[in-house]
């Protein structure tokens, strides 16, 4: 497969935001888990506005880094590589048995995280703190995907 000329740029762009999304999320988890994320700290969030801006951001970058890969990169790739694109979990699982991401079930844990901090952090306080950390715990599988996925692209000859 060779893709177009249009498509070769939207991968050499999705490479960039996907490279950038990772730094700046693995830039704002070093801040969050510099020292453990407990009940005791999250109860700090209305007052430390520095560690709530830091949450957010947390959240907010996660979420973004899990959608460009799942939502945008994989579906390209597939796409691109001939595959039959289909409903997210196929995508995901096509994508697991390509080895361009470790566990589709482990996606699927992702994407509820995602929803579980998005929607529910701000009344229930334990909610948060056991997604918080159990995000923390998927850091490695983002960060080894977008890696997955950019190696792939640059192997196939289509980031440059």
């Amino acid at each position: 497969m060779n893709p177009d000329k249009k498509a070769k740029l939207r991968f050499q762009f999705l490479i960039r935001v996907v490279s950038r999304e990772w730094r700046y999320l693995e830039e704002t988890a070093s801040r969050l888990f510099a020292e453990p994320f407990t009940v005791d700290r999250a109860k700090k969030l209305e007052t430390d506005f520095r560690l709530a801006e830091t949450l957010e951001a947390f959240v907010s970058r996660f979420g973004r880094l899990q959608d460009t890969l799942g939502d945008k990169f994989i579906p390209e790739l597939l796409q691109a590589t001939g595959e039959q694109l289909s409903v997210y979990i196929q995508n995901l699982d096509r994508a697991e048995k390509l080895g361009w991401i470790s566990s589709a079930d482990a996606w699927l844990e992702i994407r509820q995280l995602r929803n579980q901090m998005v929607h529910e952090y701000i009344e229930e306080t334990e909610i948060l703190v056991s997604a918080i950390n159990n995000a923390r715990r998927y850091l490695p599988e983002l960060n080894g995907a977008q890696q997955s996925l950019v190696r792939q692209v640059t192997e196939l000859g289509w980031s440059s």
